[in-house]
């Protein structure tokens, strides 16, 4: 009987390995090497055994990304290191600035070299390895304290429910951002239409929601994707470069955004930030951004912090998207107070991932100038 027991038990770890393997290969790299059927046949098989075999079944195996019983609330979780927030810049002006600050600081003349990687306008989360398990996973709340959404971050396919591979650190903290895919937050709100349930206005607020969602199968029907960028509290030993560490994460099977590069001083990064500016709209992904960070983690730890942003990084900010439509009316609106507000009824346009309908009117020395009249294109 227990040489049957240990038959099953290495079946069930040979299988757990293999469908690790393919969720690796097909969410993360984009590079399926079996049909969804043999997959499927595999999960199935794995189903199959731990149901005949109770013992066996574990936390952090495939089949439990799905199932939990849904929460009275969440709980709180005080971040061991604070998720920081960023400095921005906003034009070529403010990166030669926050360059010149980073090398005055470093005391060096040369070009700094910056690790480069687009700003996905998501929702910020941190995630806990223990032994390789993901144990616990969190916004970022108000950077000191989160939320504990580990159940619905488990259901996400791109978030390994344990580690690939080896060299891992005991503990080792994922920060990301989680976010929707543009083509799956259309067909999420396409079958919305369709059932009568309500439509999101953009894939960040979706995801966010669909994070807080206390029924985690509920998150689980959305399709939300993650890109880490970096690591929050360690315990062993990581690379000296941030750009290898990334490498690193991916490697033990996290997902790290394609477009990662390393910049050569500035005008690299100007370069890198114009680049991914006129590529924007083929992404598959809201960006809203680029984030510069100093390379090298040695001279991050020279540079330090201010209160709650980092001296060794900002993030370039795009310029605010512009779209054309028709102004059909304008109402009146009166507030509390008793004070007009003249309000723009728009043709609904596109931008920035949001349906825009209505506009307030507040200077009306602009709308004389323009001589703004109904039926305009604005």
């Amino acid at each position: 009987m227990a040489r049957q027991g240990n038959k099953e038990a290495k079946r069930v770890a040979e299988l757990r390995e293999q469908i690790n393997r393919h969720n690796h290969l097909y969410h993360t790299l984009d590079a399926a090497e079996i049909s969804d059927a043999e997959f499927d046949r595999l999960f199935q098989e794995l189903k199959q055994l731990e149901a005949n075999f109770p013992q066996l079944k574990t936390d952090d195996s495939p089949t439990q990304r799905v199932g939990a019983e849904p929460l009275k609330s969440f709980s709180q979780v005080t971040h061991e290191m604070p998720m920081l927030s960023l400095d921005n810049a906003f034009g070529e002006d403010d990166m030669r600035d926050f360059d010149r600050r980073v090398k005055t600081r470093l005391g060096v003349e040369g070009p700094i070299e910056y690790a480069c990687e687009p700003k996905i306008d998501g929702v910020a989360v941190s995630l806990l390895y223990e032994d390789g398990r993901l144990t616990l996973g969190a916004t970022r709340g108000d950077g000191i304290t989160g939320e504990n959404i580990t159940a619905n971050v488990r259901t996400i396919e791109s978030v390994p429910l344990r580690l690939l591979g080896k060299g891992y650190p005991a503990r080792l903290e994922v920060r990301g951002e989680v976010y929707f895919a543009k083509s799956s937050f259309a067909e999420m709100n396409r079958q919305a239409e369709k059932s009568g349930d309500k439509v999101f206005a953009n894939p960040r607020n979706a995801a966010a929601g669909t994070l807080r969602q206390l029924d985690p199968r509920i998150t689980a029907r959305r399709r939300l994707s993650i890109f880490v960028y970096s690591v929050g509290v360690v315990a062993g030993e990581l690379p000296g470069q941030h750009s290898e560490i990334l490498e690193a994460l991916a490697g033990w099977g996290l997902r790290v955004n394609p477009r990662l590069k390393v910049a050569a001083g500035v005008d690299g990064c100007i370069d890198y930030y114009q680049g991914l500016l006129a590529d924007r709209a083929g992404l598959d992904y809201e960006i809203d951004g680029v984030v510069f960070k100093v390379n090298s983690m040695a001279d991050q730890q020279q540079l330090g912090m201010l209160t709650r942003t980092p001296r060794w990084a900002i993030a370039h900010k795009f310029p605010a998207e512009e779209g054309v439509t028709r102004l059909n009316a304008v109402e009146f609106q009166v507030g509390r107070t008793g004070a007009i507000t003249p309000v723009a009824r728009l043709e609904p346009v596109q931008l920035a991932g949001v349906t825009i309908s209505n506009a307030t009117l507040h200077n009306m020395d602009e709308i004389a100038r323009l001589n703004l009249r109904i039926g305009d294109r604005v």
